[in-house]
């Protein structure tokens, strides 16, 4: 958790939080350049732009939300949280994989913001991508705990599955997804090999393995020790 606090600050304070800042001074309204398509009524892709007035607290799904409120209503977007929990409004921005809520328009310092849908999904409309292949790649690992000795219901005793702070740190990191995809969007592996589980589900497929209350025997692992599985990763790093 220390190390998300410490990442979490980094983003928020430094010289380059300084300059952008300044820059956000200078201007009070940016161009938001959101792509649109739906070709469920024949509507081809395209690019709208809207002038958004901005403070410096502002947000690219405040800003977005802003478009959809006052400048065009049928603009396509997946949100709920906005605090960066839900993992819902993942998408590129300005090229590259981010969580709306979480990317502060002052910290791209760019007076043009383009929004654009996740690579790697299918499209639905403008900024929405269909999930299904992620989180059936995500269940193919099954992403839970198998304990031989789970307590059953009509037990009367009940067991306890202790920890130590080493054991959780194994897995900790891999616990904090949120789903988001955003990883799954930057793979160029994913782009290129459908069948390839994507970052997200091997790290979940790490962190059940690694967790020491698992005792079954994790037949997932034969899913992914595969041709199409964990060997095909190239460790491009983009995730």
């Amino acid at each position: 958790m220390s190390g998300i606090i410490k990442k979490i600050s980094m983003l928020r304070t430094g010289s380059k939080h300084e300059r952008s800042e300044k820059s956000l001074k200078a201007r009070s309204s940016i161009v938001l350049r959101v792509y649109r398509a739906n070709k469920a009524v024949g509507d081809s892709a395209h690019y709208d732009t809207f002038d958004v007035p901005i403070q410096r607290w502002t947000t690219v799904l405040d800003a977005l939300l802003y478009a959809k409120s006052y400048k065009d209503t049928s603009i396509g977007i997946r949100y709920s949280c906005r605090m960066a929990s839900c993992g819902s409004c993942g998408m590129k921005i300005n090229g590259i994989p981010r969580l709306a809520c979480y990317t502060n328009v002052s910290e791209l310092e760019s007076g043009v913001i383009s929004c654009e849908p996740l690579t790697n999904f299918p499209l639905i409309r403008d900024l929405v991508t269909d999930f299904y292949q992620f989180f059936s790649h995500h269940k193919s690992v099954r992403p839970y705990i198998v304990n031989q000795n789970a307590d059953l219901p009509d037990r009367k005793e009940l067991s306890e599955f202790i920890q130590s702070p080493r054991d959780v740190d194994e897995y900790l990191q891999s616990s904090y997804c949120i789903k988001c995809g955003l990883c799954y969007s930057a793979c160029p592996t994913v782009a290129t090999d459908t069948k390839f589980p994507g970052p997200q589900a091997l790290a979940q497929a790490y962190r059940y393995s690694a967790d020491t209350r698992d005792t079954g025997s994790r037949e997932d692992m034969k899913a992914i020790d595969d041709k199409h599985g964990i060997w095909r990763c190239h460790f491009a790093g983009s995730c």
